[in-house]
């Protein structure tokens, strides 16, 4: 009987990660096509030179980011058991949450190189709740966002403060609304805890001896390694399309709606989707718009969504949440930041 459920469980699995499969080929022929399309549709016309100069700038902003973040998640594998962090952040403890939206001020990365370490993180066994408010939270809560800010803003702490506070509020309040609608398997993709052990481990237990430093960076660079190349072409796919929005869409769409507070918030943040900008930089940009009378409660929007909510990450979403999870971040993100900037 026992073998049975074995074998069912197993058939089971590996029907849904040929199905996982079939939809990322999907996606990828998807892509390519409409690439090609775009190609054939911009190909000797200015818009062209901007959509690659848009798409590139893109991929080579978030990829040195991204390899650290791959590099970390791969040393977090090897070198960290997972007793000691499911002893720091407990299952089922509402506090983990508060705890994971505030680990970026002691282990600062940007949204780019966030994803790969939260989806080893989740692997090892972090709740649900604590990993999408480190997801959400880890990218703006942090010294090198504030110091920034700082710089973008003249030294105005007030705004520092605020964009630092709003961002872990955000993130505090997402994942616990995450952790009552969604269980972990109901949320995070199968693949993520279905990877198996690296064959150079299995080596050293059948020798019967631990692993040496040496063997142990080279697993980790490995699991780098794999995270990077399996994460990067959402990467890729995300910046693509991001780079087409940018191309097709005028800002002047956005600039007309700037006049009213509420619609300048939604105008901001639509942007800040759209622009796909790295959380150290953000706030260069958000601070341009000062001259052109846009509130500051706007500004602080398009400074906290961006980090937690834009093209390349919703594509990069996938290597780790389902899409009904994926569609529920959303969703919350948007409304929770939203909400909090009306009415400050």
């Amino acid at each position: 009987m026992s073998i049975h459920s074995h074998d069912s469980a197993v058939g089971h699995l590996d029907h849904s990660q040929q199905k996982d499969g079939r939809w990322a080929l999907f996606t990828q022929v998807l892509f390519v096509l409409l690439a090609l399309i775009l190609l054939v549709f911009f190909r000797g016309q200015a818009q062209f030179q901007t959509l690659g100069i848009i798409f590139v700038s893109i991929v080579l902003e978030a990829l040195p980011f991204m390899l650290l973040g791959t590099l970390v998640g791969g040393f977090l594998e090897v070198f960290v058991p997972q007793e000691k962090i499911t002893r720091w952040l407990p299952e089922g403890s509402w506090w983990a949450v508060f705890l994971g939206a505030g680990i970026g001020l002691i282990f600062p990365v940007c949204e780019c190189a966030i994803v790969p370490v939260v989806r080893r993180l989740l692997k090892k066994g972090v709740p649900l709740g604590a990993a999408v408010a480190f997801l959400l939270g880890g990218p703006i809560v942090n010294p090198l966002v504030a110091a920034s800010t700082a710089v973008a803003y003249f030294a105005d702490w007030s705004i520092v403060i605020r964009r630092l506070v709003f961002g872990y509020v955000v993130a505090v309040a997402v994942g616990l609304i995450v952790n009552l609608i969604f269980t972990k398997t109901a949320a995070v993709r199968r693949e993520v805890f279905s990877e198996g052990t690296h064959p150079a481990l299995a080596v050293v237990s059948e020798h019967g001896r631990p692993a040496t430093a040496g063997e142990k960076i080279g697993l980790a660079v490995n699991h780098a390694a794999q995270d990077f190349f399996d994460i990067g072409r959402f990467l890729i796919i995300g910046a693509f399309v991001a780079a087409v929005l940018q191309t097709l869409i005028p800002r002047q769409l956005f600039s007309s709606a700037l006049g009213t507070p509420s619609l300048s918030i939604l105008g901001m943040m639509i942007m800040a989707v759209l622009l796909n900008l790295c959380s150290e930089a953000d706030a260069f940009v958000a601070a341009s718009f000062r001259s052109s009378l846009v509130p500051l409660s706007a500004q602080l929007a398009f400074m906290v969504l961006g980090p937690m909510l834009d093209i390349k990450l919703i594509a990069m979403y996938h290597k780790i949440f389902r899409r009904r999870a994926i569609a529920a971040l959303a969703v919350l993100t948007f409304t929770a930041v939203f909400l909090i900037t009306v009415f400050i």
